[in-house]
């Protein structure tokens, strides 16, 4: 029997309606057919024939009101809205949630650092790193990694988050180079944490406040993009030491509620090297380290 659509059903929908409206007709060997159509992407119909499902049966998935789908159904929705890694991944998990056969993440994080994570961050330098929490909130930092950042230390702890760096402070606009890659990749991230839980209160106001300020977030969340990465390369043009490509590395840490450290690293002996360097070459008396709370 179909279960009363909830928060966790409700969900679900939202990611298959989001997804469906990415997937163009031509895409999966549909004809566009004439005239404008009014649905952007794919028509309920349409995805529920290539799913192999009922019309009745999608759209009770897709407003929440059917919230036990099997893993077939699962998998052939994802082969249909041609889902892979990541997204393919969070379909299945919204769908475990969905169903009450797993447990949301935790509503909110463990904001200490441990003492030997800010030893950890100490003992890479002069890599930058820092420890973020599950929504990109700034939790600790070795000196290298604030620098890294400029202007972000000069907002109040609590405002220290680095989505809301990227979109609303002047220097996070300008310091990635491309912006708008960076953008995306960080909204996927939240949009993977709010499968989780979507009523998470931190994440809830994080996200009210970047769609009333940022018309650019607006848009990237509700394409509903999902990404958890674990290291890639991003290109920065850094007010203080110029230009640089690095390599990043996210290590989880363990009974953290998912606090995540991030180390910066750069080819040897390149010009890109250099400049990361330079942003331990401070004088003796500056931070070195810093967490939330010490």
């Amino acid at each position: 029997m179909a279960a009363t659509g909830d928060a966790r059903g409700t969900e679900l929908g939202r990611y298959l309606k989001a997804r469906r409206a990415q997937v163009r007709p031509e895409d999966v060997g549909l004809p566009a057919g004439a005239g404008l159509r009014r649905t952007p992407g794919l028509r309920r119909e349409e995805l529920a024939a290539l799913a192999g499902v009922s019309v009745d049966y999608y759209i009770r998935l897709e407003r929440g009101r059917e919230t036990n789908p099997s893993t077939a159904v699962v998998d052939a929705l994802g082969r249909a809205l041609r889902l892979r890694g990541d997204g393919y991944e969070r379909l299945h998990e919204l769908a475990e949630l969905a169903s009450g056969r797993v447990s949301e993440l935790p509503a909110s994080d463990d904001t200490s650092v441990r003492e030997s994570v800010l030893r950890m961050l100490e003992s890479v330098r002069p890599l930058p790193a820092y420890v973020v929490n599950r929504h990109n909130g700034m939790l600790a930092a070795n000196a290298p990694g604030r620098r890294l950042l400029p202007g972000l230390w000069d907002w109040p702890e609590e405002q220290r988050n680095l989505t809301r760096y990227l979109f609303l402070h002047p220097v996070g606009r300008a310091l990635y180079e491309p912006w708008e890659e960076t953008v995306a990749l960080s909204v996927a991230h939240l949009r993977a944490v709010a499968g989780g839980d979507p009523d998470d209160p931190e994440l809830t106001r994080l996200v009210g406040e970047l769609v009333l300020k940022s018309p650019e977030f607006a848009r990237l969340w509700e394409r509903y993009d999902v990404c958890e990465r674990g290291g890639g390369q991003k290109s920065f043009h850094h007010p203080a030491v110029g230009p640089m490509t690095l390599t990043y590395e996210v290590m989880r840490l363990a009974r953290t509620g998912g606090q995540r450290m991030v180390v910066y690293q750069a080819e040897p002996g390149t010009a890109h090297e250099a400049a990361m360097l330079r942003l331990d070459t401070a004088p003796s008396d500056a931070v070195t380290l810093t967490a939330v709370g010490t």
